[in-house]
């Protein structure tokens, strides 16, 4: 059994990856999933993913990792603009409404793309 222990550096390894994973663990092992809050969540694990991959303590394995997890994160974010009822459920969120796209420097056609939708849909519907 003694061959199938972990050694030092990959104790070093599994820490370096658990400080990494744990706020979207948790985040993600929430009881009530919110489809508003899934493009700002993307956006903060990007930014996280951004910051851990400058940052020289972590080795290379865990830097190969994270370029990895930008990728996939970047095409289910490309996912994201295939479907309207994100944009629509962030601006009628109270919490989100327009603000998180210009909050997040959003091009300003984008914010009125996102706004448009909402309207054109209330009218249809109303």
């Amino acid at each position: 059994l003694r061959t199938f222990e972990l050694t030092d550096n990959e104790w070093g390894v599994l820490e370096q990856l658990h400080s990494i994973l744990k706020d979207a663990t948790l985040y993600f092992s929430c009881s009530t999933p919110n489809l508003a809050t899934v493009i700002p969540v993307m956006d903060h694990i990007h930014q996280e993913l951004s910051k851990y991959s400058h940052d020289k303590k972590y080795v290379r394995s865990i830097h190969a990792g994270i370029s990895l997890a930008k990728e996939t994160l970047n095409r289910y974010y490309s996912c994201t603009d295939e479907s309207e009822v994100y944009c629509i459920a962030m601006v009628l969120h109270p919490r989100h409404k327009l603000s998180y796209f210009k909050t997040a420097r959003w091009e300003d056609e984008w914010i009125t793309t996102a706004e448009n939708l909402v309207r054109d849909g209330f009218s249809r519907s109303y």
